[in-house]
């Protein structure tokens, strides 16, 4: 008997089109039927005048610890998020050891669990399902600090390239969807393009893509980008560039350069898309800021002190929401002494970039290859980054309901369809018959983001059911307490023949491929 039964939606199936009216059965953990449906169902919802769509997708994440320390995952899934991609930004959940290092950035004082390589991450998911799915990206960085006696050298020695090499295999074998790189951070920063080149290659065939936070997003943009999209030339691999954006006010507009980049790489065959969070400020780590000297003072400044706020500054609960600017003023010290002694006494502190254009964000949100990822960094306890709860509601509510910058069905394809088209999630992304019943039900006249920089936990207003797995996670603004999630595997043989996402015989890991080209 069908398990739930979804009446008389305004239906967005991911694919793009115009919605329809429609009801959508689940049986199990699979969408059963779309259309009219007839007979019943063990729970059915009355879905008049509200919409539903596929569980939106957000493939740029640092939640590989967060699925483990905070299970439930209600800060995404009260969001509409049913599938996180993690791993991103080159800071891999594996091998456990360089990994944890940086969970305690993310989890300051949290014990993050053992496990054996990427493998082990993943078989941990099945053993200790969250509730959203997981997929992982492997980490450069994290290949390089595991694989380097100096990893803060430009280049890795012939055994050491040889090792970071073992590693990526591992994780490809393991299902990883690709690798991750973090040109900005230690020790990610010191790699050469050659080096990636090579590292790439070892996905040729696989279906796997490499992502990229890129080596710059301010004034050497364009070479940045120029950059990733040669990596993916040579090596032959689909390319992902992240939160694709430009930093700082001497270079806003310069995204339609670098648009324009993207759409002559994709004409000549390379396979490049990007992600975007919709806000107007960035987050990050203070101490990569301060090695990639990117706050000054003055004219030429990339960013100045009024536009940096600590968001979490472990042992210092009563700087966090206050800028760099301000507690230069209460410290009555200068900006190299502020920075030294926040980096001296709490050398974990993430910070807020008030640093974009609401112009650039809007045209890079157009541009068609554009998906969504919150990039939002889990530290839960302290005032995070609101985009790490309310991204997607935010485009919906915001940038297709309100300002029409994007028709709504778009949003929804970019958040669905597109994502897991482009990360390789088969039998995801889309309401259609034998997919997954990953579902969220919105009210499209109310779904909002409500958080701000001062409040940034407050939930997104609009989503009244969220599915994953054909089990509801989310009521309203309350978790249902499940954690349905499944760790998400790319198939090791899928440059061979098609296949159909199906779950594995533990029930809760899923396997699907892309297809066997680049």
């Amino acid at each position: 008997m069908r398990t739930i039964l979804i009446r008389d939606a305004t239906l967005y199936d991911g694919a793009g089109g115009p919605p329809e009216t429609a009801d959508v059965a689940i049986e199990d953990s699979r969408i059963a039927e779309v259309g009219s449906v007839d007979g019943g169902a063990a729970t059915e919802i009355d879905a008049t005048g509200l919409a539903v769509a596929p569980g939106f997708i957000d493939v740029h994440t640092h939640d590989d610890f967060a699925a483990l320390l905070h299970p439930e995952m209600a800060f995404k899934s009260l969001g509409g998020v049913t599938t996180c991609i993690v791993g991103n930004c080159g800071m891999g959940a594996a091998p456990w050891a360089e990994a944890a290092r940086m969970a305690r950035v993310f989890h300051p004082g949290r014990d993050v669990p053992r496990y054996e390589g990427h493998a082990g991450y993943l078989a941990l998911l099945d053993d200790r399902p969250p509730g959203v799915n997981v997929g992982m990206l492997a980490g450069h960085g994290t290949l390089r600090l595991a694989s380097m006696e100096r990893p803060g050298e430009s280049e890795p020695s012939a055994s050491e390239m040889a090792a970071m090499k073992a590693l990526l295999r591992e994780a490809l074998e393991a299902g990883a969807l690709g690798l991750s790189t973090g040109l900005i951070y230690e020790p990610g920063r010191n790699a050469r393009t050659e080096e990636l080149v090579e590292l790439a290659t070892e996905m040729r065939g696989t279906g796997a893509l490499y992502t990229t936070h890129m080596r710059d997003e301010a004034a050497g943009l364009l070479d940045a980008v120029g950059e990733a999209i040669r990596v993916g030339e040579e090596a032959r691999v689909p390319v992902q560039i992240s939160h694709h954006k430009v930093t700082g006010r001497a270079q806003w507009g310069l995204v339609e350069r670098s648009l324009a980049s993207i759409d002559a790489a994709r004409a000549r065959g390379v396979r490049v898309a990007a992600d975007q969070y919709p806000y107007t400020a960035g987050s990050t780590i203070l101490a990569a800021m301060v090695q990639n000297r990117m706050v000054g003072e003055g004219a030429d400044a990339v960013v100045t002190p009024d536009d940096v706020v600590l968001a979490s500054s472990p042992g210092h609960p009563e700087w966090e929401g206050k800028s760099l600017a301000t507690l230069r003023a209460e410290l009555g010290a200068s900006l190299e002494d502020v920075i030294g002694r926040v980096l001296s006494e709490a050398p974990l502190t993430t910070v807020i970039l008030h640093t974009m254009s609401e112009d650039d964000v809007r045209t890079v949100l157009r541009h068609p290859t554009t998906m969504i990822g919150s990039d939002g960094i889990p530290t839960l306890d302290s005032k995070p980054h609101p985009r790490l709860y309310g991204s997607f509601a935010r485009v919906l509510g915001r940038y297709a309901r309100e300002e029409g910058t994007l028709p709504m069905a778009e949003a929804v394809r970019r958040m669905t369809g597109l994502a897991a088209d482009t990360f390789g999630l088969e039998g995801r992304g889309y309401v259609r018959a034998g997919h997954a019943a990953d579902l969220v039900v919105f009210d499209e006249a109310a779904i909002v983001d409500r958080g701000t920089f001062e409040h940034p936990t407050r939930l997104p207003d609009g989503i009244r059911h969220v599915f994953v797995n054909g089990v509801e996670v989310a009521r309203g603004q309350t978790h249902t307490g499940a954690r349905p999630g499944r760790a998400l595997r790319r198939r090791s043989d899928e440059s061979s023949r098609p296949s159909t996402a199906t779950p594995s015989a533990g029930g809760r890991a899923s396997s699907f491929r892309r297809p066997a080209r680049w």
